[in-house]
């Protein structure tokens, strides 16, 4: 049954499908939901009485649920918004002397709107008291990045905020104190307002270059979309780099990044861990803040590449002389940041920062 101002059901039945119905351990139940929103689900026996509910704020699409925990019998369920009703009948055939569960299950997006959140399913994972946890949700196009070493059980939320560069790639983000950075380097090879960068590949021409562009590792197009594209400073300068409502991190605000971290800061809160790319043993890395750095190379003034696996160099967007401007480098050798100024025509990679 549906009553409401809009149909319930992807094909406009409205149905809640349940299976296996009849039931034994556990069922499965599925629907779709035409607009975001908060969803109220209960359970009632056939007397009317309230045996579960759930509470979830669900983005629009396919939803998925379990229930288990239900003994022999007939019952209610509903699904209840603002905007909607729907009801199904399941039959259960059980004896368990458990509690009554709806949990969570899957999604399945459809044109997903900005800053809506999804709940998400329950993972079963290995953990050892003291690890850190990198958790990425993901919301249609736009994917949060959050750190954390959990002590006790708890609510984790992820807001997610549009990153989308002239490409129309979309990035990861991460909040790190009081800022909201880009999780990975930017690969855009158009400004904000769609205008081409140019793409260098020879070396002398790269050398006597004045003006905006672009190049990826060693010219390897395989390198992109790991380690991002390397710019000159010229392409920063021109404040269309990154996607709109973000910007290149100036000088200071990489400082405050520095303070935002709580300890002593190092670069490796910074650098992730592991050695798929960073050299072994690479054991110091804690990747606290999510930030992920990674060992993208860079291109110097002259042309060559240098440096890809060992060291990573990030423009700011500040100017250091007419010639140098200042950029941030990344090791695999020192465990601090390295604030350095450096030619213009070097090819760094960018992290952009929101306004």
């Amino acid at each position: 049954v549906v009553t409401g101002i809009e149909p319930a059901g992807e094909d406009g039945s409205g149905k809640i499908v349940f299976y296996p119905n009849p039931m034994n351990d556990l069922i499965k139940m599925q629907f779709f939901l035409p607009q975001e929103g908060e969803v109220l689900i209960t359970l009632y026996d056939i007397n009317g009485r309230e045996l579960a509910q759930k509470k979830d704020l669900l983005s629009m699409g396919k939803h998925s649920y379990q229930m288990e925990g239900i003994s022999r019998g007939t019952y209610i369920v509903t699904v209840t918004s603002n905007k909607f009703h729907l009801s199904g009948t399941l039959i259960s055939s059980g004896s368990l002397n458990k509690m009554t569960r709806i949990v969570y299950e899957e999604i399945s997006l459809k044109d997903k709107t900005d800053d809506v959140k999804g709940t998400t399913a329950v993972v079963e994972m290995q953990y050892n008291a003291g690890e850190r946890l990198k958790l990425t949700a993901f919301s249609g196009n736009y994917s949060t990045v959050i750190t954390d070493v959990p002590t006790t059980g708890k609510v984790i939320t992820f807001n997610f905020i549009p990153c989308t560069d002239g490409d129309g790639n979309n990035y990861p983000i991460v909040q790190i104190g009081t800022q909201t950075w880009m999780a990975e380097n930017l690969k855009a090879t158009k400004f904000n307002d769609g205008t081409s960068i140019d793409n260098i590949t020879d070396a002398t021409a790269w050398a006597a270059l004045y003006t905006p562009a672009y190049c990826i590792y060693d010219n390897n197009s395989s390198y992109k979309d790991v380690y991002g594209v390397l710019y000159n400073w010229f392409a920063v300068q021109t404040g269309k780099l990154c996607p709109s409502g973000w910007h290149v991190f100036t000088d200071d605000d990489w400082k405050t990044l520095e303070k935002n971290i709580p300890g002593d800061f190092d670069a490796n809160k910074l650098k992730e861990t592991g050695t798929t790319h960073w050299p072994a043993p690479n054991s110091s890395s804690t990747n606290e803040t999510g930030f992920t750095a990674l060992p993208g190379g860079h291109r110097t003034n002259l042309g060559s590449f240098l440096a890809l696996g060992s060291n990573g160099q990030f423009w700011s967007s500040t100017e250091y002389s007419y010639t140098n401007a200042w950029n941030r480098g990344i090791t695999f050798e020192f465990s601090e940041v390295l604030r350095k100024n450096n030619s213009k025509i070097c090819g760094y990679s960018v992290r952009c920062l929101k306004d």
